[in-house]
């Protein structure tokens, strides 16, 4: 059997950071991981279209700051602000203590990997030809430099009757390699013919991770994949 293991988890604190920073003792563990879970609920639920790739969350003693990476930030903070306070009071709702939202907008949207499978869904849910979604899809992404994408979908494609997997990638995407920057994103869509699953997995380079920083402290380097000798 084949062992499938998630790249982010597997990559964390090597040269991956953790989505989440925070430590609390077993009485209040479990309450911070809902208020998390919450907080990422709530953002996606309300501001999805302003092309939300992550949530990061750092708590100290009486403060929660939110780390928002998105591709639109303008829509997310809203005229004079008005968008970031309306969301800074949803969240106070079930958050506990002084929020703080910092908005973090995404340089190279093209190649993200989350933000490539929410615009495929989209297209899906349009009914657009599957195939010629990914194929557009994968020629946008290797050409804003990315090294390397796959793309799997699953479920009832074109309204067939009986579920599959198609699966296409162009250049290399080294899972297995501790010190390549593969950026993951998974998404679903719910269409009259049932749920259809997307990943996305992007080759940006290696890194190399260096003793003593933090993960997001690394030196990335945008390397040609090793093609192999005849």
């Amino acid at each position: 059997m084949g062992q499938k293991t998630h790249p982010l988890g597997f990559r964390l604190g090597i040269i991956e950071p953790w989505r989440s920073r925070w430590y609390a003792d077993k009485r209040n563990f479990g309450r911070l991981l809902v208020e998390d879970f919450k907080i990422r609920s709530q953002i996606l639920k309300s501001h999805s279209f302003a092309g939300i790739a992550r949530v990061e969350i750092e708590r100290t003693k009486d403060k929660t700051t939110v780390f928002v990476h998105c591709a639109r930030p303008g829509i997310l903070i809203g005229r004079k602000g008005v968008e970031l306070d309306r969301l800074r009071a949803d969240l106070t709702q079930f958050v506990r203590g002084v929020i703080d939202l910092k908005v973090i907008e995404i340089e190279a949207p093209e190649v993200c990997a989350q933000l490539v499978a929410h615009g495929i869904g989209e297209q899906l849910m349009k009914r657009a030809p599957f195939r010629r979604v990914i194929k557009r899809a994968i020629e946008t992404v290797i050409q804003a430099g990315a090294l390397g994408i796959k793309i799997r979908i699953s479920g009832r494609l074109g309204g067939n009757e009986i579920a599959r997997t198609e699966q296409t990638a162009s250049g290399a995407v080294p899972l297995h390699t501790l010190t390549a920057r593969i950026d993951y994103g998974p998404h679903f869509i719910v269409t009259t013919a049932g749920v259809i699953g997307i990943k996305v997995w992007i080759y940006k380079g290696r890194v190399t991770p260096t003793r003593g920083v933090r993960p997001e402290a690394v030196v990335e380097s945008k390397e040609e994949p090793e093609r192999a000798h005849a």
